[in-house]
């Protein structure tokens, strides 16, 4: 056919060319025969129509090659399945407690992984298994709007929403309506690899786009965040996705999804990191998110896998820990993502608008931190204050030796209970203070690990970001709790059944030493678990903790989920309110409160 079609344009050509007078009645006929077929050859976009048949064949390669599964769920593990969007806001209509009459007016939102297609998925092949982890799954918002009714004094008109935040990824598949991008996140190297290499062939990208972890403000404007990249901007009212956010096309790549906003100018503090050179650029964009007022690549080595970055008042505050991503891995069949013990930490502190070479580095004891606490300056020392795991904190399937396919409620041993509780020595709330003048490090660790609880996912009040703060809120795992939920240390489900208050300036009771912060708790129901904690300060707070924790909550008892409002002065007391929600709601991410008065 190509070489048909190669002659009829060669004949073509050759009978525009003046022939002598003989053959003219004879190229006259010709042309007007083919002139039509031609004409439309001409136009042809021969690129296009290759890259639409090589699309189509590695389409049926692909479904004829890769079997999609769903992973599956364990009884224990029943809210973490998605649930599907409601539609139109649902009106709240049964409050246990009272809703406090300085409680502000706005949104409550949290994020969170909500697989399309009934669950995560994993797949068979010709070239192995790959699969998502749990922490993916596309995003979805759930929104808990409260305003008060002006003319009914303090009554408070509460509705509930939720809404998938449709990435261009979710677009692609919602368009299919199938499973089509590979995972690749987990798997058998040679599966792994020729998913990253389908995907990146049949539609530009190594995964998906989740956007499912945060969720953010700048200048008035909403964002949905996962790190794997840039955000999308939210119609806060509707939860419609309304585009991505490039800062007018200056940043295109992965976006980190804790970004920090400068108390003095405004200004948000970025990151992002990448498999392939430059592994991590930082980004300083304008108070009115307009424009990218600086972007540097910091000139790393290897491809971190980061999820935080700090702030100060003058510095960014950078973790290059040995938890990596590395294409290069795969060829020789290791795993793409790996922790190395025997590597090396550091914490990098930057002017806020240096480069590569003004990083003041501090070399630490290898360790993991997903979640800064806060940063702030103390005369000659940055002080950095985290949630700190002596190894990565999410446990990956080969660490338990369980298979997904046979793993069922009693397939955790004696050993692998103790296992799961010996877990719980890496996990701390740590403080290193780094001496700018002399390079001294000190660390030292400001919880204890007795073994009853994980600390993560840590809130405080945001008007103290960047600057020193007292008080700082937890969500806790219980021991007991992560040892007997099967499939938690294979599959990583964390389920968070209560809540920590860390008071930085006083002592525990407990501690001789002196080392020890005191640390308040809140403890939910039995079998009621939390997630997308967050803190609501009081419009007219004088106190660092005059406010509220707000957290989605689940009762697995009842199936009913739930939102609980803490008073965070009065920690270990009751909530003061449970606001009962229309719909269930599964685990997510982080959470936070949008005042409408901004």
């Amino acid at each position: 056919m190509a070489a048909y079609i190669y002659a009829c344009q060669v004949n073509y050509c050759c009978l525009k060319k003046p022939l002598i007078p003989k053959f003219k009645d004879l190229r006259a006929s010709v042309s007007s025969t083919f002139k039509p077929f031609l004409s439309n050859l001409e136009n042809l976009d021969v690129q296009k129509v290759i890259k639409e048949i090589s699309f189509k064949l590695l389409d049926n390669f692909v479904d004829f090659t890769f079997e999609f599964l769903d992973q599956p769920l364990l009884p224990s593990q029943s809210n973490f399945a998605p649930v599907e969007e409601i539609g139109e806001a649902v009106k709240v209509t049964t409050i246990q407690g009272k809703i406090p009459n300085d409680f502000p007016e706005g949104v409550y939102i949290r994020n969170g992984a909500n697989p399309l297609f009934g669950g995560l998925k994993s797949t068979k092949s010709i070239f192995g298994k790959s699969s998502h982890i749990w922490i993916e799954g596309e995003g979805m918002l759930h929104a808990l709007y409260l305003t008060k009714e002006k003319e009914k004094g303090n009554k408070w008109n509460i509705f509930y929403k939720n809404k998938y935040v449709e990435t261009d990824t979710f677009n692609i598949e919602k368009d299919r309506k199938k499973p089509s991008i590979i995972p690749n996140m987990e798997g058998d190297a040679l599966a792994v690899f020729m998913a990253i290499l389908l995907n990146v062939l049949r539609f530009g990208v190594f995964h998906k786009y989740l956007s499912n972890t945060n969720v953010f403000e700048h200048s008035k404007k909403y964002y949905s965040i996962a790190e794997n990249h840039i955000p999308q901007e939210i119609n806060i009212q509707t939860l419609e996705t309304l585009g991505n956010w490039t800062i007018n096309g200056d940043w295109t790549r992965s976006f980190t999804a804790h970004p920090k906003k400068i108390r003095d100018t405004g200004e948000l503090v970025i990151m992002g990191t990448y498999p392939l050179k430059p592994y991590f650029e930082l980004g300083v964009i304008s108070a009115d998110g307009k424009q990218m007022i600086h972007k540097v690549d910091l000139k790393l080595n290897r491809c971190i896998l980061c999820h935080e970055i700090g702030v100060t008042k003058r510095y960014n505050v950078i973790l290059d820990f040995p938890l990596t991503m590395d294409l290069k891995r795969l060829i020789i069949g290791e795993e793409l993502i790996k922790y190395n013990e025997d590597g090396y930490a550091r914490i990098g502190i930057m002017p806020r608008y240096g480069d590569a070479n003004s990083i003041k580095w501090f070399e630490v004891e290898p360790c993991y931190v997903f979640h800064l606490i806060n940063c702030f300056e103390d005369n000659n020392e940055v002080v950095v204050r985290a949630c700190r795991a002596r190894r990565w904190i999410i446990p990956r399937p080969n660490e338990s030796e369980l298979s997904l396919g046979t793993l069922n409620e009693t397939s955790f041993s004696k050993d692998n209970t103790e296992s799961s509780k010996d877990l719980f020595f890496f996990f701390n709330v740590c403080e290193w203070r780094l001496n700018m003048k002399t390079g001294e490090v000190k660390m030292k660790n400001l919880t204890t690990n007795d073994h009853r609880f994980i600390m993560e996912f840590p809130m405080i009040n945001e008007h103290f970001i960047g600057i020193k703060n007292k008080f700082g809120y937890q969500q806790l795992i219980n021991s007991e709790t992560f040892s007997n939920s099967a499939k938690n240390l294979s599959g990583g489900f964390a389920k968070f059944e209560g809540l920590a208050k860390l008071n930085f300036e006083e002592i525990s009771k407990d501690d001789k030493k002196g080392d020890l912060i005191k640390v308040e708790y809140h403890i939910f129901p039995k079998n009621t678990f939390c997630s997308g904690a967050t803190f609501v300060p009081k419009l007219d707070g004088v106190d660092e903790d005059d406010g509220w924790i707000v957290a989605f909550t689940h009762n697995e008892n009842t199936n009913q989920s739930q939102v609980y409002i803490v008073d965070a002065k009065n920690f270990e007391n009751e909530p003061i309110a449970i606001i009962l929600l229309p719909k269930r709601v599964p685990y997510g991410f982080h959470g936070v409160f949008m005042p409408f008065n901004l």
